[in-house]
């Protein structure tokens, strides 16, 4: 059974798992409901960490076995954290294994019947009303917050994704990183593409030492841009996407893969949530507008290798993504209007050429 960690530390500076349902669920100022973008301190974005961390496991006795149709996942496709669950799930064919719900793209009232209540988060409408929602089969919840509340959730952010488990009836985990990984190694007895190892022991340092950068400064640093209240805490944040974005081109401009020239890691799926809807949201939404993906060649061709695997451009609904961005800040599109352009899917469909600049 592999590890999790790594000389005693947690992967990207995450906590562990934990071993029992029983989760602690604090926080130090406030449990009123809140959102992303209530998380900034002196003008600068600090995302709160997911608190669900358990851990589904072949090991004997685990409370958390793997089992078909016992786990059920909640995302939304605007969100990039879930788009990688969503990803993962795919590549492992593990669609027949793994149940799903997808909530609507536009945050809403999450209690409409409580004036005094101001949360809007994720709500689940019927696939009728919008194209691509799938309701919540189990619990016929009408928002993401009441799947928390029934858990006994304090918190107050009530985030996607989720994978829940229908036999106890709780969540499991909340945190997309351990996600998937789980549905990489866990589920292999299930899955129709068991041989894909998205996290390879050979390539254990190179995946973690990529992660370590790509995330704050890349898959979170959209945000710190977009909801960036003070001059300083953005221009920190610009800077910093833009350095590591350039670092991440150098990369591929000489392998074809974040971590090898020949084997696709988590890494490069966790890089592709966030580069595809660059051009779309990113750059104009969150004020990410140094430059465009497009300007990047090994980097756009990267994201069209991704896209292009089977079963992932199924997880990517861009109408789903530029209304949720466009129309969920109010403090930063106050009018919520949806802009036209520029049609990203379309370039993606170009072949990528990856295989022949780097044919070994």
């Amino acid at each position: 059974m592999r590890s999790y960690m790594r000389q005693g530390k947690t992967l990207f500076g995450i906590v562990r798992f934990s071993t029992s349902s029983t989760n602690k669920r604090t926080m130090a100022s406030s449990t009123k409901a809140h959102t992303a973008m209530d998380e900034v301190q002196n003008g600068a974005f600090v995302r709160t960490e997911t608190t669900y961390r358990n851990k589904i496991s072949k090991n004997q006795g685990a409370e958390f076995p793997p089992e078909k149709d016992r786990y059920h996942l909640y995302v939304s496709y605007a969100c990039p954290w879930a788009s990688r669950c969503l990803a993962v799930r795919a590549l492992k064919g593990l669609e027949d294994v793994i149940s799903l719900s997808v909530v609507s793209a536009v945050f809403k009232k999450t209690k409409p019947e409580d004036e005094k209540d101001t949360h809007k988060g994720w709500v689940f409408v019927d696939e009728k009303e919008e194209k691509g929602a799938i309701p919540d089969p189990l619990n016929q919840a009408k928002t993401v917050r009441e799947i928390y509340e029934n858990n006994n959730d304090t918190l107050g952010k009530y985030t996607v994704p989720i994978l829940f488990d229908k036999k106890k009836n709780v969540i499991v985990n909340n945190e997309s990183a351990e996600i998937i990984r789980m549905f990489n190694d866990e589920f292999n007895d299930f899955a129709k593409n068991p041989t894909l190892d998205l996290h390879p022991e050979g390539l254990w340092e190179e995946i973690e030492e990529v992660n370590s950068w790509v995330y704050p400064n890349i898959n979170n640093g959209v945000y710190k841009c977009g909801f960036a209240t003070g001059q300083e805490a953005y221009d920190t944040a610009v800077n910093a996407l833009f350095e590591h974005m350039d670092k991440a081109e150098k990369l591929l401009s000489s392998q074809r893969y974040l971590c090898s020239n020949t084997q696709i890691t988590e890494a490069d799926i966790r890089l592709f949530v966030t580069l595809v809807r660059f051009d779309e949201v990113y750059h104009g939404h969150f004020k990410c507008n140094k430059r465009l993906l497009s300007s990047y060649p090994n980097l756009l061709g990267h994201t069209r290798e991704i896209y292009q695997l089977e079963g992932v451009s199924d997880t990517v609904n861009m109408d789903h993504i530029k209304n949720h961005y466009h129309r969920s800040h109010p403090t930063i599109n106050p009018y919520g209007i949806v802009p036209a352009g520029p049609n990203v899917l379309k370039s993606m469909q170009v072949p990528h050429g990856r295989d022949i600049k780097f044919a070994i």
